[in-house]
């Protein structure tokens, strides 16, 4: 297939978008051009993808990667077998485009790649003035509607499948256990790996570095809001904590084995009740034992698999003792991180899901050409 994958949003180094689908996709012989904000994140297309360079969007203005995205579906959108769409933003630059397509006689087959609940995300969005989050929240469910009548939608939970009336197929976020048994947790060094916000509990974050120096050292990886960035820098310079910013997945997957515990420290948010995240995942299947929150899918995770401990909500100092407890106690430290990596090889693992997932999309671009071909010739013999 010709498959062309496209974001205005997230990182071009994006985990779910680069390292899992894009790979799956390369791994079975597809060719994918692959369309980001490169540039503006200072990154260069990998070596085996086509790059398209589009404008960030963010905060208020985003008129400008949408017309980018616009013109780009409508020049490079009739090669394509399936185009791959990872924001909702992009919805709005399709109306017109599926239009053109259809009459021109090739509508490649447009599939929408749903990673968050949108709506309830919008409360966390400090750019975006309060009196126009509810009626915001209300258009965001009329375009999901709308979207499921003209386009595929694939789900990053299961549990989004209550916003739609069909079901659709789910891609879940999950992690790729390495080679091997994982490294033993150590004593002296936690991680973060992931986006650093207020809602993310950055704050919180630095505060339980502070309260576990000097005996523990708090690695944080990943990108941060505007509004966090200052504390997090000053963090680092006072030796608070290790910021080392956003780093592609490979290489921020290189710095978890070993670490004593893995932190995942997300506010009591709608758009997390139903969100799996990503990072204890990623920590059970490096052999990390896990410190989370009790956002729903985390603690249930770690709770059924005994894989790590379960703290309050924005609770630095209960952050901090849970860490001191593995620390204290190796045998429960080794139990957790055994049995989170066992978890992961057992059926979290991304590589027992990448074949259905491209399976998936191979099967719509098959229907779509037949369906594709069905107006063509009923137009040749009308």
């Amino acid at each position: 297939m010709r498959i062309l994958v496209v974001t205005v949003v997230h990182h071009p180094e994006d985990a779910r978008i680069l390292h899992r689908q894009i790979a799956a996709l390369r791994e079975r012989g597809h060719r994918v051009v692959y369309a980001a904000p490169f540039a503006a994140r200072g990154v260069t297309p990998r070596p085996y993808v086509e790059g398209v360079d589009l404008p960030r969007a963010g905060g208020r203005d985003r008129r400008a990667a949408l017309r980018a995205a616009r013109a780009l579906l409508a020049e490079r959108g009739p090669e394509a077998d399936v185009i791959l769409l990872h924001d909702p933003e992009l919805l709005l630059a399709l109306p017109g485009t599926l239009r053109r397509w259809r009459r021109a006689g090739a509508a490649p087959v447009t599939v929408w790649d749903v990673h968050e609940d949108t709506a309830a995300a919008l409360a966390m969005k400090g750019w975006l003035p309060r009196p126009l989050r509810l009626p915001l929240r209300a258009a965001v469910r009329a375009a999901e509607r709308l979207a499921e009548r003209h386009l595929r939608l694939l789900l990053a939970e299961d549990a989004y499948q209550d916003r739609f009336r069909r079901l659709h197929p789910v891609v879940p976020n999950l992690a790729t256990a390495p080679p091997g048994p994982p490294e033993p947790p150590g004593d002296d060094r936690v991680v973060y790996l992931g986006h650093l916000s207020r809602a993310r509990g950055a704050l919180e974050l630095i505060e339980t570095a502070r309260l576990l120096a000097p005996d523990v050292v708090v690695e944080a990886i990943g990108a941060a809001d505007p509004d966090v960035r200052e504390a997090l820098a000053a963090a680092d310079r006072d030796g608070v904590l290790r910021w080392h910013g956003f780093l592609p997945n490979d290489r921020a997957l290189d710095l978890l084995p070993g670490a004593l515990a893995g932190l995942s420290l997300l506010h009591d948010q709608p758009n997390y009740r139903h969100s799996r995240p990503t990072k204890v995942i990623e920590y059970m299947a490096h052999g990390i034992p896990v410190v989370t929150t009790p956002t729903p899918l985390a603690a249930e995770l770690v709770e059924r698999h005994g894989c790590g401990l379960v703290v309050p909500y924005e609770d630095p100092p209960s952050a901090a003792q849970a860490v001191r407890r593995l620390r204290a106690d190796s045998e429960l430290r080794s139990r957790a991180a055994q049995l989170g990596h066992e978890a992961v090889r057992a059926g979290l693992d991304w590589r027992d899901h990448a074949t259905a997932f491209a399976t998936v999309l191979e099967g719509w671009a098959k229907e779509g050409k037949a369906v594709t071909t069905a107006a063509g010739a009923a137009a040749r013999t009308g």
